[in-house]
């Protein structure tokens, strides 16, 4: 048995046996983490993720923070789900003050959550293979639409406490409509692509429902191992509850193709979300995307937990208020840290050799877990 150390991202710099390069684009290799692996006959019997190299304390920043500015932390540790981590934070400070946002608002915040989770599931198919490259390019396309929105590609801090910053204008629902259509058009068969691209890892990297439920795994590790935990089916939050009709059913042998599928069909029902919210925001025109807030904005002093489906999984945030201006704790559950933690069980058993294809089906972001 021989023990080996591999370095994924920015770990590369530090001593290591091996290093895991999982292309330059995925956003899995951009941060720093180690994994300390046992293995026997080119098998993994053992794996210690190693994390902790890139800690920003966000988690401790929240709490010098008034309310407002905390938008501005939430959308930095994921880098690939900005906008679904702000609109957390955003939905359970609303629950707490008791706050109720125009119905233009919850519509746009949906609309742009999907299209959050569009861009991720992108890059991440389009970054884990050659053959699906092309993906990227149609992420560029959305995340320039992205920018002439909220004026940022990545960290958009569009949520405001209430509401959302600025309306979708007609002209710009008008370019997203255009592109949507394009996209479905252009991706329709891509599950069955992904599929048959990924066939020759059936079987390999299975993750059972009892691994899900034991390390509380979400999103795509876990619906492809046919656990149905869509939060935004089994607990509406937004307009989830006007389209499920077009969320897929969980299902999969739990390995890495089903999961790569899973991301694809994902894709798929995003498209279908966002033309069903971009037609409602046309139908209702022109109307209030916020609420008045007093100057200074405090929470009830309470303890209290929200979460959403995130593109990569829940996303939970447990706030603690002595009602005063900042936070006294908000402490982040994400879909991360719980995948990283799951490896010492999950990666047993998987050939080195598809370390690479297992790792990035698993879809989490270094930074999250550093956060």
């Amino acid at each position: 048995m021989n023990e080996i150390l591999v370095a994924i991202g920015a770990a590369k710099h530090l001593p290591a046996d091996l290093y895991l390069d999982l292309g330059d684009l995925h956003p899995t290799g951009h941060g720093a983490m180690q994994l300390v692996l046992q293995v026997e006959a080119d098998v993994i019997t053992s794996a210690d993720p190693r994390i902790g190299f890139v800690h920003r304390s966000a988690e401790k920043l929240f709490e010098a923070r008034d309310y407002r500015q905390l938008m501005m932390l939430a959308n930095r540790h994921d880098w690939v789900s900005a906008f679904s981590s702000e609109l957390a934070i955003a939905l359970v400070l609303e629950d707490a003050m008791g706050i109720l946002t125009p119905e233009r608002a919850t519509w746009s915040r949906m609309l742009l959550a999907e299209m959050n989770r569009l861009t991720a599931g992108l890059i991440m198919l389009g970054a884990s293979s050659s053959n699906f490259v092309h993906l990227l390019q149609h992420r560029e396309i959305l995340l320039d639409l992205l920018e002439q929105l909220t004026g940022s590609r990545i960290h958009p801090m569009f949520n405001r406490i209430g509401g959302i910053a600025t309306p979708c204008t007609t002209d710009w629902l008008t370019s997203l409509s255009n592109t949507v259509r394009k996209l479905q058009d252009l991706l329709a068969g891509l599950p069955q692509e992904v599929a048959d691209h990924f066939a020759e890892f059936a079987g390999v990297g299975c993750i059972s429902t009892d691994q899900v439920q034991t390390f509380g795994l979400s999103g795509s590790l876990a619906w492809a191992s046919n656990v149905s935990n869509d939060l935004r089916i089994t607990a509406p939050y937004l307009a989830y509850e006007h389209v499920q009709e077009y969320l897929p059913t969980a299902h999969g042998d739990g390995d890495i193709p089903a999961r790569f599928t899973l991301i694809a069909e994902h894709i798929l029902a995003s498209l279908l979300i966002m033309s069903h919210a971009i037609a409602w925001l046309n139908n209702a025109g022109d109307g209030p995307i916020s609420v008045q807030l007093p100057k200074v904005v405090r929470a009830p002093e309470l303890t209290t937990y929200g979460s959403i489906e995130g593109p990569l999984g829940t996303i939970g945030v447990l706030l603690d208020s002595i009602g005063e201006k900042t936070p006294w704790r908000l402490k982040l559950r994400t879909p991360a840290f719980a995948t990283i933690q799951s490896f010492n069980s999950t990666l047993t058993g998987v050939p080195i050799s598809t370390l690479v294809p297992m790792m990035q089906s698993c879809t989490f972001m270094v930074g999250d877990a550093d956060r």
